[in-house]
């Protein structure tokens, strides 16, 4: 079975290791906000089965607090739900992949389209048409919505 964890923090687990952990892979997607989804995915025979849940996993919340994780029973929501977490595992920008050894390596933009989490998150969440983003870096650009990859360079260009 393959799993993937996307871990906005500190992960003990150590990824890739022959006989042991070789099958999970660990990401962190690390940008502008402070956001991480408490989102579970299972495949059920090839079903999705979804989960959102209320905190981190960490033992201060399960020690003093009742935490929660509930069904996303809506079929409707499925594709979209699914959508957040096929973004994050396929970041190009912002993730960091985390190695046996324990190093995480900042993922680079190939020769495909640029992909960046939280610039998906804002022109879904916003529609930032013909409005300008400050990235990370605090570079000043235009929106995800008027934004083409150049393939040679795989870099954002302006589509005006």
């Amino acid at each position: 079975m393959k799993i993937c964890l996307i871990v906005r923090g500190i992960c003990c687990l150590r990824p890739g290791v022959p006989g042991v952990s070789d099958n999970i892979r660990v990401i962190s997607v690390v940008g502008r906000f402070l956001e991480h989804s408490r989102i579970f995915s299972f495949s059920n025979h090839g079903d999705a089965e979804l989960y959102f849940g209320s905190a981190d996993w960490m033992p201060r919340n399960f020690d003093r607090r009742v935490e929660v994780v509930a069904p996303v029973e809506d079929r409707r929501l499925h594709a979209r739900v699914a959508s957040l977490l096929e973004t994050r595992l396929a970041d190009s920008r912002q993730a960091w992949d985390l190695f046996p050894d324990g190093s995480y390596v900042q993922r680079k933009p190939g020769a495909g389209p640029v992909i960046s989490t939280h610039e998906r998150l804002l022109q879904n969440s916003w529609g930032l048409t013909g409005s300008t983003v400050i990235d990370g870096d605090g570079v000043s650009r235009p929106s995800p919505a008027e934004q083409t990859v150049n393939p040679q360079s795989a870099a954002p260009t302006s589509s005006s």
